[in-house]
């Protein structure tokens, strides 16, 4: 896969204006945005739909965790917006990922992302909520029951990688969060790793933030980490 295809800007913005912004200034140079519960919530849905119509995929990072009827209905909408990438939470079993799955099927373009630990998460993270095994042994268990369910992927941590391409095979889609370029801030990723780690490793896509987003220039932010990814 060519390195800008592979890379995803999150607009992790709380109004469409910035967003748009950031978008205008990226111009042909990103192909791929991730839109999350902060700017979706604020901007609504036509946020969505403007990238659409632009030529953008978009990545509907909703981390769906909820009864699987009311999963289905998220993902048929996510569907009729022209979404790319939709994702559910995979703590919520079996039974809501094939519902998401099952709901997506009428949208030959749209992939349901399994999530599995959240990036920010430690293991100390999940002890408190009673999950006495390390967060890299919980990721690849809920990796491989996203898989059972037919998911098409997952959202992992860089670290985790590597795993997950010998555990899932090659036509699986692994999305890596918490990448940072050389010498930068991982944020509040505890299991951060450089975007050309994470694609060496075997991602399929890695999700950058505030390393282009806050950038002075963010078109020369998005080339930096295309380079970092071919280097």
């Amino acid at each position: 896969m060519e390195p800008r295809s592979q890379i995803i800007v999150a607009l992790d913005c709380d109004n469409r204006a910035t967003a748009d912004e950031i978008v205008a200034r990226l111009g042909d140079e990103c192909r791929f945005y991730k839109v999350g519960p902060e700017l979706l919530t604020a901007a609504g849905p036509g946020v969505v739909e403007h990238l659409v119509a632009q030529g953008k995929e978009v990545f509907l990072d909703l981390k769906l965790f909820e009864i699987p009827n009311s999963v289905a209905g998220a993902v048929r909408a996510a569907g009729a917006l022209g979404v790319s990438m939709v994702t559910v939470h995979s703590m919520g079993g079996t039974g809501i990922m094939r519902a998401a799955v099952d709901a997506a099927r009428g949208f030959p373009g749209l992939r349901v992302l399994a999530l599995t630990v959240v990036t920010s998460m430690t293991d100390a993270d999940l002890a408190d909520v009673g999950i006495d095994v390390p967060a890299q042994e919980q990721v690849l268990r809920l990796a491989r029951l996203a898989d059972k369910a037919g998911c098409h992927g997952v959202i992992a941590s860089p670290p985790d990688v590597p795993m997950l391409r010998s555990a899932l095979g090659a036509g699986a889609l692994i999305v890596t969060p918490g990448v940072a370029l050389p010498g930068e801030s991982p944020a509040e990723h505890a299991r951060p790793d450089t975007p050309r780690a994470a694609v060496a490793g075997g991602a399929s896509h890695v999700v950058v933030g505030r390393t282009v987003t806050r950038a002075t220039d963010p078109a020369a932010a998005f080339r930096a980490v295309r380079a970092d990814i071919a280097s």
